[in-house]
C-alpha cells in the first residue's frame, strides 16, 4: 500500500473527510505533528509516495504569525518538487507549496469563509473537478502563485482556490474535507479566532451534504493526478502476469 506523509500544524486541522476516501482505496497516511513536544517533520528521503501539508488555523507564512517550522517545511516541499514527487497543500499548506515552487505569500487577516469554487480548466484534476463546488477556508495569509502555476478554480472574487505548480503538485486554499467540528475546535484551541464565526459555522453545517458530495469526484481526480494508487496497480499487474 502507498503511504502519504501528512504534516499537521494544529491538532484540530487534519485530513477530515478525506481520510475515509484514502482508507477506502487502501492508501495509508501517517501524521507528523511538529507542534507537539516530541513531534518531528519527515526527512526528505523518508517521503516515498506523497507529501501532504495541511492548514494551520491562525498560523500563516507572510511574516505576521508564521508557523514555527515554516523554513523547514518550505525546504521539504521544495525537495519533493525537485524529485517530481506528489505534493498536496491545503490552506497554509498551499502557501508553503507556492513558496517552495518559487512563489510567495501575501499577508491577510485570519478569516473563516464558506463560499463557492468555479472550475476554470476543463481538465482540472484529470477532468474530475466539479464545475461548481463549496469552499471552506479557515486561514491567515494567502498564496502568491509562481509564474509556472496553473489556476484550476476561482472563488466568487476571482481568487485562486485550486492551483497546480506541477501536474502532481496541487494547492487548495480551502479544505475539501473540512468538517464543522474542525472549525469549532480551531476556534476553541486558539485565543485568536475570526470575528463572529457563528453565522459561518451555520453556513458550513448547511452545506456539509454538498461538501461530502463534491469530495467524491475531487478525491477521484486528486488520486488520479498524484498517482497515489499507481504502485499498487503495478504490483497487482505483475502478480497476475
Amino acid at each position: 500500500m502507498n503511504l502519504l506523509h501528512v504534516i499537521q500544524h494544529t491538532s484540530a486541522d487534519y485530513l477530515g473527510l478525506m481520510e475515509d476516501h484514502l482508507e477506502g482505496r487502501r492508501i495509508r497516511f501517517r501524521y507528523f505533528r511538529p507542534f507537539t513536544e516530541q513531534g518531528t517533520l519527515p526527512q526528505p528521503g523518508e517521503v516515498s509516495d506523497g507529501l501532504v501539508l495541511l492548514g494551520g488555523g491562525p498560523w500563516g507564512s507572510a511574516g505576521e504569525r508564521d508557523v514555527p517550522t515554516l523554513a523547514l517545511e518550505i525546504e521539504l516541499a521544495r525537495s519533493q518538487l525537485d524529485q517530481g514527487k506528489p505534493v498536496l497543500g491545503v490552506g497554509l499548506g498551499a502557501q508553503i507549496l507556492a513558496i517552495a515552487a518559487g512563489g510567495a505569500s501575501r499577508s491577510e487577516a485570519l478569516r473563516f469563509e464558506v463560499g463557492q469554487g468555479r472550475r476554470v480548466e476543463d481538465d482540472a484534476l484529470g477532468g474530475f473537478l466539479p464545475e461548481r463546488f463549496p469552499v471552506a477556508c479557515y486561514m491567515r495569509d494567502r498564496p502568491v502563485l509562481p509564474p509556472q502555476a496553473r489556476v484550476l478554480a476561482l472563488d466568487e472574487q476571482d481568487r485562486p482556490v485550486v492551483f497546480e505548480v506541477a501536474p502532481n503538485a496541487l494547492g487548495f486554499t480551502g479544505h475539501p474535507g473540512f468538517k464543522t467540528a474542525m472549525a469549532e475546535d480551531l476556534i476553541m484551541e486558539f485565543e485568536e479566532s475570526p470575528d463572529d464565526p457563528a453565522p459561518t459555522l451555520q453556513r458550513l453545517q448547511m452545506r456539509m451534504p454538498e461538501m461530502e458530495d463534491s469530495l467524491v469526484p475531487i478525491m477521484t481526480g486528486l488520486i488520479k493526478v498524484t498517482g497515489w494508487m499507481q504502485k499498487k496497480r503495478r504490483i497487482a499487474l505483475e502478480l497476475k502476469s
